[in-house]
């Protein structure tokens, strides 16, 4: 029996773990031997299994989905499990049906790689400014930290960066914001709850309806303006699924539409079809990526516009 993996399945499995792509090998030698070794899935004619990572060297337990036919298997897609665990029953209403997560995690996936193909061939510096992807116990550990669950779509995006340090000073999301490391989402979490506990003693003394709110306990902050810029950025929100901006000067949060699927995949579009970008335009300083919305007016003449 043939097993056959896609280049960009091979890319994305790399991007999880050094010791992912030997996971794979190892399980395509199985699936060669027995090809119905996998269990259905909630996806149609989708086979899949799981294969637990402490059996393998720097290789996160994976869920693998795969087709079977008559002389080959295909695998479609190596999504790593949450490392993260429950804190509480309450937050049973926040999980997802498995299908729908696994579904979530290729996204992110797939998503991210189409930005990080990009800057590898045509960025080189901003792409060598990506941290490797974040150990799935230190993403535990904050998880421990934090007063909500982290959904499995952020573990996801986290095992395959641990963060942006920017390109020469810029982060590589439009407005050059950049993905902030997990030690930055701590430190930024704990102080946006400091300052809504401090809103909650004046909320005491406030009429009825000026209650402030300037922080959520299911918010978790996930990106920066920048990457020296943590004044203000980009959170999550555990439970609607939608981005909203936050400010560390208190600043009214505002929720946006986006995702954070979404979100990635505007970002991939608009570096792969710049001419049909909106809201910003990418371009190239030297080896890095600069989103227009960025570029001071004295670097304007060094500023070239990417045009595919």
């Amino acid at each position: 029996m043939n097993v056959e993996i896609p280049p960009q399945i091979r890319d994305s499995a790399a991007q999880l773990g050094a010791g992912v792509p030997y996971a794979l090998k190892v399980l395509a030698g199985q699936l060669a031997d027995d090809p119905d070794m996998g269990e259905a899935s909630d996806l149609p004619g989708i086979l899949s299994v799981t294969v637990d990572g402490d059996h393998f060297e720097d290789c996160p337990t994976l869920t693998i989905g795969y087709i079977r036919e008559p002389d080959r298997i295909e695998i479609r897609y190596v999504n790593p499990q949450p490392a993260v665990r429950e804190h509480s029953e309450d937050r049973s209403t926040q999980r997802r049906r498995p299908a729908a997560e696994a579904g979530a995690v290729r996204e992110i996936a797939d998503a991210w790689q189409r930005i990080t193909r990009w800057l590898e061939s045509n960025a080189p510096d901003s792409y060598g400014a990506l941290r490797a992807g974040a150990d799935p116990a230190d993403i535990a550990a904050l998880d421990d930290g934090l007063s909500t669950r982290i959904p499995v779509e952020l573990s996801a995006l986290w095992l395959l960066t641990g963060g942006d340090d920017g390109g020469n000073g810029w982060g590589c999301l439009p407005g050059n914001r950049a993905l902030m490391n997990l030690e930055a989402v701590a430190a930024t979490y704990r102080l946006k709850m400091d300052d809504q506990a401090n809103q909650d003693l004046l909320n005491a003394d406030r009429p009825v309806g000026d209650s402030v709110t300037v922080w959520k306990p299911t918010w978790i902050p996930v990106i920066a303006q920048g990457p020296a810029d943590s004044t203000a950025g980009l959170y999550l929100d555990t439970v609607t699924g939608r981005l909203g901006q936050w400010s560390r000067y208190n600043e009214a949060p505002h929720e946006e539409l986006d995702t954070l699927v979404t979100y990635l995949e505007e970002a991939a579009d608009m570096l792969e079809a710049p001419a049909l970008a909106v809201g910003d335009k990418p371009g190239l300083i030297g080896g890095a990526l600069v989103w227009l919305s960025s570029v001071d007016p004295t670097q304007e003449e060094r500023w070239r516009p990417w045009t595919g």
